[in-house]
């Protein structure tokens, strides 16, 4: 069975810095790409960021140059560095891990809130 647990999110004014976390249970973790997606209010889902299990990384535009997303494979956590933080980075943030032959997972979402 494989967990997804994150944590880090929380209330930070505009230009402020968070880290999200995403720890994985079970065997997953070493040959999963691992991803943040994010949800804001009435808006569909959308992918932030994917490390692959080479350690091959992508952002989607809006976020490069101010996120950065590592692997710690030895911790099977998978981290969101979120710096210069703006309002509409406001969503729930989901981990994911999606492995070749076991499939896709989600975490339950951890809040993002930027505002003043």
């Amino acid at each position: 069975q494989v967990q997804l647990v994150e944590s880090g999110g929380g209330l930070v004014q505009p230009g402020g810095s968070l880290r999200l976390s995403c720890v994985a249970s079970g065997s997953i973790f070493r040959l999963a790409a691992m991803s943040w997606y994010r949800q804001a209010p009435g808006k569909q889902r959308e992918l932030v960021a994917t490390v692959h299990s080479d350690d091959v990384t992508n952002l989607v535009d809006s976020v490069k140059g101010r996120f950065s997303i590592s692997r710690d494979n030895a911790k099977n956590t998978v981290y969101l560095q979120m710096n210069s933080l703006k309002p509409e980075d406001t969503a729930v943030y989901y981990c994911n891990a999606d492995h070749f032959i076991l499939g896709k997972y989600w975490g339950q979402g951890t809040q993002v809130t930027v505002s003043s």
